[in-house]
């Protein structure tokens, strides 16, 4: 009796683990905002629309798995709804644990999974970290563009650091070779990690670029959609609002949750990008940054019970 009670926990593990993460989660919400007041905020932008954006972030994940179901194809052949599960108890983890403590459970799932040795798992999962910041940075960066005055020097800039992970991958072993040779040696072991953690040719880099830049760009314009939907003004500032709290969410210092930094970052983000400061203005800000925040989080929770859902099928 006690060791098939030992079982069903084992087998169900990641089930029980995201229950108690949501419960906690929706119990910190009623207890610091009340689901009353959020689920008015969100009366007022619609149903529809909120539906619309879950859907298209939900999409952004299966586009992420499809990353690493790339990324290790010996490993995951035929496995994608096994690594759905996992990406999304990773992400979900992600989102939850403070100061990027989320990201071991992505090495250690491979590893359990798929027998992804942990140095190979965690190096891949550093290169691919790097490329999503590269993404935000660039994504940031075509609102600096288009505010700048001198158009055309900005744009001829803005492509050249697009395009800087690809330079970064044509040039890896001179690059590679030298910060071996110029890091002090304790610093050595990092460069054969991230060498490792490389895609393993021309075309498997070209499919995880672009399969991150696709990833980051409808993230980011589905939460300046909702933003701008939630009055957050002019454009450009619900553009930044979005990248900024996307960046706040990569950065190492990161609440559990996100509350407090997500919000943060979408604010910090929306001001910089020319909303207004007036003290209306803040507040609605403050409080479609909650509320965008929030989206993140139910989407979050959606793809997890739907992966869950597909992998029980598939079992």
């Amino acid at each position: 009796m006690v060791a098939s009670r030992q079982n069903w926990f084992i087998r169900n593990r990641m089930t029980l683990l995201t229950l108690a993460v949501v419960l906690a989660y929706a119990a910190f919400i009623e207890w610091f905002w009340g689901w009353g007041s959020i689920l008015a905020q969100w009366g007022k932008v619609g149903v529809p629309p909120i539906l619309l954006a879950l859907a298209l972030l939900t999409s952004t994940y299966f586009l992420r798995t499809w990353r690493i179901y790339d990324y290790f194809p010996k490993e995951t052949g035929g496995h994608f709804t096994a690594l759905f599960r996992v990406t999304q108890v990773h992400n979900l983890l992600n989102i939850m644990m403070p100061f990027r403590t989320g990201e071991t459970s992505f090495p250690v799932l491979m590893r359990s999974e798929f027998g992804i040795p942990l140095a190979r798992g965690t190096s891949a999962l550093f290169v691919m970290r790097l490329l999503d910041l590269h993404a935000l940075l660039a994504a940031a960066g075509v609102g600096l563009a288009l505010a700048s005055p001198y158009g055309a020097l900005a744009w001829v800039l803005w492509f050249a650091f697009l395009l800087l992970p690809v330079a970064a991958f044509i040039l890896r072993r001179p690059l590679l070779k030298f910060a071996g040779k110029a890091l002090p040696k304790k610093a050595q072991g990092l460069v054969h990690e991230l060498e490792r953690g490389m895609p393993a040719n021309a075309s498997a880099f070209a499919r995880a670029w672009l399969t991150t830049v696709v990833n980051w760009l409808v993230k980011v314009l589905v939460l300046a959609w909702a933003l701008r939907l939630m009055n957050v003004t002019p454009l450009s500032a619900s553009f930044g609002g979005a990248v900024g709290g996307e960046l706040s969410s990569v950065l190492p210092v990161h609440a559990p949750g996100g509350v407090g930094t997500y919000p943060a970052g979408i604010t910090a983000g929306a001001i910089a990008f020319g909303a207004p400061g007036l003290k209306d203005a803040l507040d609605n800000l403050a409080q479609a940054s909650i509320s965008a925040h929030l989206l993140i989080v139910v989407s979050a929770l959606t793809g997890t019970a739907l992966a869950l859902l597909i992998s029980r099928k598939h079992n």
